[in-house]
């Protein structure tokens, strides 16, 4: 996708050098910044505190944090502690500990000094794959939207959280298909809704702003307004985790638009590539959902009147809030789940990987 005209990937080692750089996601959408990652401990904050986020994205700087500690150590122990500090930092997303294990597995029968020139290649190779998987996502999307825009030959799509390329290393997950529609000529439209109390949604309306995609952000609460008025199309979010029944785990307040779109009889798409199955896990109530902390609740950040990074307390400190990072939609509110082999119901995903059928 593009920054400012130039086809930008959300993160990259920088060429001949052990070193990474990723966008500061945030600082976003006031500022554009791109941050070094030099150790382990660059990465692990990178995740922790959402410098990097989104499913694929995390994955893949994980895989680029094995490889930058293994420039220090790479024994055993390194490996395994690396590994472990890593896979720490946030507990829902799958891809995660996917990208994790596959290190693991491919670099633990390695010896020693082979081990960290082939961290880099193996971690280049998962960002490379992800580049593929969901520029084919946005392929099968465009499959499933090409009919509804027969209703009055326009494509109005909601969705939530930003599962743009902002959240991949590059075409996102669930905007994917609303890119390959707008480079299809198709006249797309998007409802991004906020998505407190991060505001990722202000990244969605960054990135389609860059890329000349048509939007409109709405307060999260908007939205079953807009369902119930036949305003959309059809509603597509991203995952951070799907169960092996269907069952979706995403930024909390997907379950309510999943609610909103089935009362109106509109679809509800959930895309995401491999890496985001979990088929060990039966269903979504085997999810870990992430607790974050009060102040991302209690504090608003932006700009000032003079556009100077500037934070607003909106609840005093001692303040007691509940601050969960996702919910979980069950499966039976899905439409379909579009992968990089294609699109199904969310109880035939075994069709699709019978290699992973439990």
């Amino acid at each position: 996708m593009k920054v400012n005209g130039t086809p930008t990937r959300s993160i990259w080692r920088v060429e001949a050098q052990p070193v990474v750089e990723i966008i500061d996601q945030t600082a976003l959408p006031h500022a554009y910044r791109i941050l070094r990652l030099a150790s382990l401990e660059d990465a692990a904050h990178a995740i922790r505190s959402m410098q990097v986020r989104g499913a694929p994205l995390i994955g893949a700087t994980a895989a680029y944090g094995v490889a930058l500690a293994l420039e220090r150590h790479a024994d055993d122990g390194a490996l395994a502690s690396a590994i472990a500090t890593l896979g720490a930092t946030r507990p829902t997303a799958v891809n995660l500990h996917w990208a994790l294990a596959r290190m693991r597995q491919h670099l633990a029968p390695l010896q020693v000094a082979a081990r960290c020139p082939a961290a880099w290649q193996e971690a280049a190779a998962i960002n490379d794959e992800d580049v593929a998987q969901n520029r084919a996502i946005g392929e099968h999307g465009l499959e499933l939207l090409k009919p509804l825009t027969e209703k009055h030959g326009r494509l109005d799509i909601m969705t939530h959280c930003n599962a743009g390329w902002l959240a991949t290393v590059d075409h996102g997950t669930a905007l994917s298909p609303v890119y390959a529609a707008f480079a299809a000529g198709i006249d797309v439209r998007v409802w991004v809704s906020e998505t407190r109390p991060r505001n990722q949604g202000l990244l969605t309306a960054w990135e389609l702003k860059q890329h000349g995609v048509p939007h409109t952000v709405i307060a999260d609460n908007a939205a079953g307004l807009l369902l119930a008025r036949g305003e959309v199309d059809a509603v597509i979010v991203g995952a951070d985790r799907i169960a092996a029944n269907g069952d979706v785990a995403n930024k909390v307040g997907t379950y309510l638009k999943a609610l909103a779109a089935r009362e109106a009889r509109v679809p509800f798409f959930v895309a995401a590539p491999r890496s985001t199955l979990d088929f060990d896990c039966a269903s979504g109530g085997h999810i870990p959902i992430e607790e974050r902390e009060g102040d991302e609740l209690r504090v608003l950040h932006g700009r000032n009147g003079e556009g100077q990074p500037a934070s607003v307390r909106q609840l005093p400190e001692n303040e007691a809030v509940a601050n969960p990072a996702f919910d979980v939609t069950p499966a039976r509110f899905v439409s379909a789940i579009i992968t990089e082999r294609g699109s199904c119901a969310p109880d035939q995903l075994h069709m699709l990987y019978p290699e992973m059928k439990q």
